[in-house]
């Protein structure tokens, strides 16, 4: 899953930003609302993380905006601000969720997967297809009830297949959900995920496997008797 942080305390948004990374997200970070917009503009995010101090505008005001522009992206408020009528005001703006600074950090882990399971997002923490499930919480794969060890973008890359199961994924969207802005990576570089995750998948004697369309992207669907039909 792709954040978007949005925090103009450099400390905190390095310090945020790399534990959100060590659960398994793959997070943008940036320090004004104007990177916000051209960072929304350009990429879909899956939750967006925002301080409402921010720079060179209030946050509310970019919520509002953002939300005038159709776009629903899960917004969870990170504020020193601790009013009542601010928390208010915040989700009638059309934020999701609200934590006021200082805060512990598995409370806004908890909180970030809490939206993500709402209406829109097809989640739940255990996502089960055939006899492969995975917990989004703990990062934990089993295949048959047996435990199956991922890396970390192999398992964010299942996850997507696994939210959108039987649907075709693109490769584009795979390193937008694993990869954050700056990130290197080689013009092959799901291609060898992929097939990385589809062994140990097979290795487990997973049910379903990731077939393969030329072109087009990526499925999560039950195991092909004709392999080579779907181009592994």
């Amino acid at each position: 899953m792709r954040l978007l942080l949005v925090e103009d305390n450099l400390r905190l948004c390095e310090y945020v930003g790399e534990a959100l990374r060590a659960r398994g997200f793959a997070v943008d970070a940036v320090e004004c609302g104007s990177d916000g917009e051209a960072a929304i503009a350009t990429t879909a995010y899956d939750a967006i993380i925002l301080d409402l101090g921010l720079p060179d505008m209030d946050g509310l005001a970019w919520l509002t905006a953002m939300r005038k522009s159709v776009n629903q992206v899960p917004v969870l408020i990170l504020t020193a601000r601790d009013g009542v009528d601010d928390l208010v005001t915040g989700l009638n703006a059309g934020a999701d969720d609200y934590l006021r600074k200082p805060f512990e950090l598995e409370e806004l882990v908890a909180r970030i997967r809490a939206v993500l399971r709402r209406p829109g997002h097809v989640l739940g923490s255990q996502l089960t297809h055939g006899n492969v499930s995975l917990n989004t919480h703990t990062r934990e794969l089993t295949v048959n009830a047996r435990p199956v060890e991922l890396g970390r973008r192999e398992c964010g890359a299942l996850e997507l297949l696994l939210r959108r199961a039987d649907r075709v994924v693109s490769k584009s969207a795979i390193e937008e959900a694993i990869y954050a802005f700056g990130e290197e990576l080689a013009s092959n570089a799901i291609e060898v995920l992929i097939h990385r995750l589809r062994r140990r998948m097979q290795q487990a004697d997973a049910d379903i496997q990731i077939h393969t369309l030329r072109g087009v992207g990526y499925m999560l669907a039950p195991v092909s008797e004709n392999r080579d039909a779907v181009g592994e």
